[in-house]
């Protein structure tokens, strides 16, 4: 099958993503002279910095959830291709691709002195499970009369106790019963953490946990220590 359209012709002229990406091409042509020296000369030719960029910007505005969803959107998605620079034909590299950066840049911000083991900041927010909330059961198995429609059944959890401690997610039995603040409702979510260096502003570490009361100074202090010890694994290095 052939297509003479190209995929800039089916975005619509009103679509906010259109001066979005003018903005973003000012942005990165100022870049330009310092992307540049970032491509390989040898070997497997690079992915341009651009595209990277373009992507993450995409998985930002649009709150993909994972670089591997990432992925399969530029894939198949002809607006996200568009956006990214992507021709029709145009293979999408693998998701490992950012991971592998972000650990270059901040090998690079250790050779410089960016980091160090002081004025670090712990942060955390609810990643939602994809489980609902009828799978949230009791563990003993009891719970009230057999569901109406075994496929898609009617609960009823007015006046019911329901915590963590005696009910479980049957479809996702990691995800904890959590929610921001006390005017919010619960969900089935998970934890995320990052811990940010103040004076670089870098991430330097980041993890997923089970969502709990304690988990974030857990982490943030686990966290803490790992960079504290990749930040003098590198003042010896610069030593030597």
């Amino acid at each position: 099958m052939w297509s003479y359209v190209s995929p800039e012709a089916r975005v619509p002229q009103d679509h906010p993503l259109r001066p979005m990406r003018q903005m973003v091409d000012v942005v990165l042509t100022e870049l330009s002279p310092r992307l540049a020296p970032l491509y390989a000369t040898t070997g497997r030719p690079s992915i341009a910095p651009e595209k990277l960029l373009r992507a993450l910007l995409l998985q930002v505005l649009y709150t993909v959830r994972s670089e591997r969803l990432l992925m399969e959107q530029l894939d198949y998605n002809l607006l996200f291709r568009w956006f990214g620079g992507l021709e029709m034909d145009d293979p999408v590299w693998d998701h490992s691709v950012f991971t592998k950066n972000r650990e270059r840049v901040l090998a690079q911000a250790r050779q410089a002195h960016l980091l160090s083991n002081e004025h670090f900041t712990a942060d955390g927010t609810l990643f939602e499970a994809w489980a609902g909330h009828k799978s949230f059961k009791n563990k003993t198995g009891t719970g009230g009369p057999p569901p109406d429609d075994p496929g898609n059944p009617t609960v009823n959890f007015r006046g019911e106790a329901r915590s963590n401690a005696t009910h479980t997610s049957t479809t996702d039995p990691d995800a904890r019963s959590a929610k921001k603040t006390r005017r919010h409702e619960s969900k089935l979510a998970y934890q995320g953490h990052v811990l940010i260096k103040n004076r670089s502003g870098l991430v330097v570490a980041n993890c997923v946990s089970r969502a709990s009361g304690i988990g974030e100074r857990r982490r943030a202090a686990d966290g803490e220590r790992a960079a504290a010890t990749a930040a003098g694994h590198a003042g010896r290095r610069s030593r030597l």
